[in-house]
């Protein structure tokens, strides 16, 4: 099993130690790019065209909400490429 294979298997299990860098590798890898905030904030937006963005603060571990919302991505983006 490789290591992005542990990382999904983390958010399909809705993994409550989830740091922000595995998230965004994940979404990365599924062809988000990250953009920062202008301002101070800590919160990161993930964009991908055809897709509603993400948005998930920049803190560890990730809240379980947000590993839920990155959870629906990954099997939306697997479901897609079955097709």
């Amino acid at each position: 099993m490789t290591q992005f294979d542990k990382l999904l298997l983390k958010v399909r299990q809705l993994d409550n130690n989830m740091r922000f860098q595995e998230v965004k590798r994940i979404l990365e890898t599924y062809g988000y790019s990250m953009k920062s905030p202008s301002g101070g904030s800590s919160h990161m937006t993930f964009r991908k065209k055809g897709s509603p963005p993400i948005t998930i603060p920049r803190h560890s571990p990730i809240k379980q909400i947000y590993i839920q919302m990155v959870k629906e991505i990954v099997e939306e983006e697997e479901s897609n490429n079955d097709n």
